[in-house]
């Protein structure tokens, strides 16, 4: 009731929070261990968030810094002395130490977990207080069990106190670095699904949204509009369920190949394809044939030509793909700011896959997309 742990453990466990309390009591009156563990609990079972309909603030929420810094004390300087007029002590070597470092522990997981929340000016004198009091309870429980133990005593013991020194390090610098880990990994998945919503929207940008701009261009002639459906349902599905089967036996040309016939049956233009080399494909070269079909796509929209030439070529060094028309041309920096396919479906692209793109177009005489990927970067 003090600080919800024995709450948490029966909402983990679907049993009721007062046959967990009467279990944790009697046990930590029986030894007096259970009174080390409970900081622990309360530092290591998390809170339940506050949008949560069920959630009711407790005195958990409420304190920080110096006050939950001198409530810590205080609690067990509560326990140390119940225990001891009580009876049930089993001896200052074990349960004081052990009281003094879930203590120190408790008070360096609080500050370890919200060292990455964002504070406001000032707030940082109010909250170190608990880490460095934490520092402070953990060295003074190895002192007090070197000294329980008589090992400042003896000069025979080295390795007893190196043993007990290890232990000291790990508990004060453990709690930054399960914080450090788990904030990277935070950050890798963060940047995994960054990038695969980047992916989806690139996808559906070059396929789902071209095709229903072609649908609307031509929606007099309801045999080709159904046509169109139809082939965008497949492409979809075989994208959405089929890319992870079909990547380990394809290959770059293949791939290059299958998006020329596309580009083909959907604009009615004439693709020329000519391959050098070969590679097989993995999620970047997946990711260059996208833009390269972007590309191609842009062309048979809007250059106004009936040809479009689509040349790669594989080499020990790179892996470079162009895409060329003799349109109308246009200017690269005056692209509207509104219009995602040059920029998120090629240059971006890209870029997130770690390889370049170069745009190079003159009116009237044509435009050239240029992709490359160094091998060395895959």
């Amino acid at each position: 009731m003090v600080g919800g742990v024995c709450a948490g453990i029966a909402d983990y466990f679907e049993v009721s929070p007062v046959l967990v309390r009467v279990a944790f009591l009697a046990f930590a009156l029986a030894t007096g261990i259970g009174f080390g563990l409970y900081p622990l609990g309360w530092a290591l079972i998390p809170a339940a968030p506050a949008e949560d309909p069920d959630f009711r603030p407790t005195w958990r929420s409420r304190v920080s810094g110096w006050v939950a810094a001198f409530a810590f004390v205080v609690a067990a300087a509560v326990v140390v002395l119940t225990l001891r007029h009580s009876g049930l002590w089993l001896g200052d070597t074990i349960v004081l130490p052990l009281v003094l470092a879930s203590c120190g522990v408790a008070l360096i997981l609080r500050e370890a977990g919200s060292a990455a929340e964002p504070r406001p000016a000032g707030s940082v004198w109010q909250r170190w207080p608990g880490g460095v009091l934490g520092v402070i309870l953990v060295l003074g429980a190895a002192v007090v069990y070197l000294h329980r133990t008589g090992m400042f005593a003896r000069t025979h013991h080295a390795e007893g106190e190196f043993a007990v020194l290890v232990i000291v390090v790990g508990l004060v610098f453990g709690p930054w670095l399960v914080r450090l880990g788990r904030s990277l990994a935070s950050e890798r998945s963060a940047r995994i699904r960054s990038q695969e919503r980047a992916d989806v929207a690139a996808h559906l940008h070059d396929s789902v949204l071209q095709t229903l701009a072609l649908i609307q261009r031509r929606a007099d002639d309801p045999r080709e509009v159904a046509g169109l459906a139809r082939s965008q349902e497949r492409e979809l599905r075989r994208w959405l369920f089929e890319r992870g089967a079909e990547s380990g036996a394809a290959t770059l040309r293949s791939a290059l190949q299958r998006a020329a016939a596309e580009i083909e049956a959907l604009y009615k233009v004439r693709v020329e394809l000519v391959t050098v080399g070969d590679s097989a494909l993995d999620e970047q070269l997946q990711a260059l044939v996208a833009a390269a079909r972007e590309a191609m796509t842009n062309a048979a929209k809007f250059a106004g030509g009936e040809e479009i030439d689509l040349y790669a070529e594989v080499s020990a060094e790179r892996i470079e793909v162009f895409v060329r028309d003799r349109g109308v041309g246009f200017d690269p920096a005056a692209i509207p700011d509104d219009r995602h396919g040059v920029r998120h479906s090629i240059l971006e692209r890209m870029r997130q896959h770690h390889g370049r793109a170069e745009i190079r177009s003159e009116l009237g005489v044509g435009t050239e997309v240029e992709l490359t990927v160094d091998r060395a970067a895959r």
